[in-house]
């Protein structure tokens, strides 16, 4: 029994040397040669070095894009560009901007009650001004600006061309043609009016002249300046070159006190001056001597024939505004002290005019001064612009306004030598205007306005017969005109 347990574990012991053997013996046979194995150790190598150098150029390339996009032009169309949705296109490092826009404006102008058929009901394009302002240099701005509404060119067809270096906000100097510092509402642009048409102040300011001024903000908007020399305009003149060896002075300055404070129903408070100061003389080509018109474009005062400017012209406008919420007021009064002569006579000719203009949105967007040399166009912007089926019907604004213009008694003056009248005639010209008016506008959004307004003018003066020795002075019948304006901009 015991000689059999010993064979079957010899047998057991046998069977498990051979087979450990067999396997050893096989992965010995089956191992790869030394060779074999350094040749994928290579291999692996070179794909990690391709892989290394696709990496380096994978970022080389990513930098290369992104250079590129650093010097790229940016073409926008939005609201950074002129106004609302201007288009722009910008160098990379904003020193170069160039922006396209302009408005046109298309008017209905229609006469009530005339009976003296003084005005013409007619449609027409009040403005149509393509706008072309840009940016070199970072400190170089320009702007370009052209009429092709309201009969032009028979009007001056540039409005705007100038350059402004502006490498502090504190000072800067501005060359070319422009508004020259002077009347508050005369500064804001045509497409930010309260009215379809601006005041009888505005009348006598200067519209449009050529020259050169410094201006500047100081005490971050606190106080605003700008001063300058100009060829020189008649009252509501433009233009584009001087008549005369003589310059006139014109600078404005204005302050918003509290603007900076906590007192946030005074910070839309603001004061301030502009005026103008020079000499008029007539010329073989115009007397330089103004007309002025109602706030329905028909002409109530001139002067007579063989009347001309004799020496030192002054205006100065003292002007405020406030702005609380969704109301606005602005006021100005505006003077125009102009020496005349008429043959061997002369006269200073003090001419005056104010008003008082406000506006309140129904549907509470917040008013504020619109527009001025210092701020970009496009104030209005509905908090619901016009979609109809969502519940959006833009902004509404109503206004009202009052305005006085008084021409000097003096201009009507009897002649000492003779029984006709010196520099203007009663008859043909009234001596004062009185203008009151309300209105509606409608933004639908930051684009398109539509307005409507009524206006109401009295006059004394400017009515009535004449014989040789005799004036039957009458006034002129009330103007009522009610227009009307739909507004686009871009």
């Amino acid at each position: 029994m015991r000689n059999r347990q010993r064979i079957l574990s010899l047998i057991v012991a046998v069977t498990i040397a051979v087979t450990t053997g067999t396997r050893l013996y096989a992965d010995d046979t089956n191992a790869a040669p030394a060779s074999t194995m350094d040749q994928r150790i290579d291999a692996l190598e070179r794909e990690i070095q391709d892989l290394k150098r696709q990496r380096e150029l994978d970022q080389e390339a990513a930098q290369q894009a992104a250079e590129k996009a650093k010097s790229a032009p940016i073409i926008t169309a939005g609201q950074n560009g002129l106004g609302p949705d201007g288009f722009k296109l910008q160098s990379a490092d904003s020193n170069y901007v160039l922006r396209v826009g302009g408005y046109a404006q298309a008017d209905g102008r229609f006469y009530l009650n005339d009976r003296a058929n003084n005005g013409t009901d007619t449609f027409l394009l009040r403005r149509v001004r393509p706008i072309l302002e840009g940016t070199l240099y970072r400190d170089f701005d320009f702007r370009i600006m052209t009429d092709f509404g309201n009969g032009a060119p028979q009007t001056s067809l540039l409005q705007d061309a100038y350059v402004e270096w502006h490498h502090w906000q504190w000072l800067k100097l501005r060359v070319g043609k422009y508004k020259p510092p002077t009347g508050l509402e005369w500064l804001e642009s045509d497409t930010d009016l309260l009215f379809v048409e601006r005041g009888l102040p505005t009348d006598m300011v200067p519209q449009r002249d050529v020259g050169v001024q410094l201006s500047g903000s100081l005490l971050d908007g606190v106080v605003t300046y700008a001063g300058g020399v100009f060829n020189g305009v008649v009252d509501g003149g433009i233009g584009d070159a001087d008549t005369t060896d003589s310059k006139d002075l014109a600078a404005r300055i204005f302050f918003v006190p509290f603007k900076k404070t906590d007192v946030r129903f005074l910070q839309g408070f603001g004061f301030g001056s502009g005026g103008t100061i020079g000499r008029e003389e007539a010329s073989s080509t115009t007397t330089n001597l103004p007309t002025y018109k109602t706030t329905g474009q028909l002409t109530f005062f001139s002067y007579g024939k063989g009347v001309a400017p004799d020496g030192q012209e002054l205006r100065y406008t003292p002007q405020a505004y406030y702005y609380l919420g969704p109301f606005g007021l602005l006021a100005e009064y505006n003077v125009s002290d102009q020496s005349v002569r008429s043959g061997v006579h002369t006269a200073d000719i003090d001419n005056t005019a104010w008003q008082v203009a406000g506006g309140f949105f129904l549907t509470g967007e917040e008013q504020r001064y619109r527009g001025s040399p210092y701020s970009p166009l496009g104030a209005v912007t509905p908090r619901h612009p016009f979609k109809p089926g969502s519940g959006g019907w833009g902004a509404f604004e109503f206004v009202a306004r009052y305005g006085d213009l008084r021409i000097d008694p003096n201009a009507f003056n009897k002649s000492p030598a003779s029984s006709g009248l010196r520099f203007a005639s009663p008859i043909t010209s009234a001596q004062e205007a009185r203008e009151w008016g309300v209105g509606l506008n409608w933004y639908l959004n930051r684009n398109v306005k539509i307005s409507l307004d009524y206006d109401n003018t009295t006059f004394d003066g400017g009515a009535g017969t004449a014989t040789s020795t005799v004036y039957d002075i009458r006034n002129r019948g009330a103007e009522q005109d009610l227009v009307t304006q739909a507004q686009f901009l871009f």
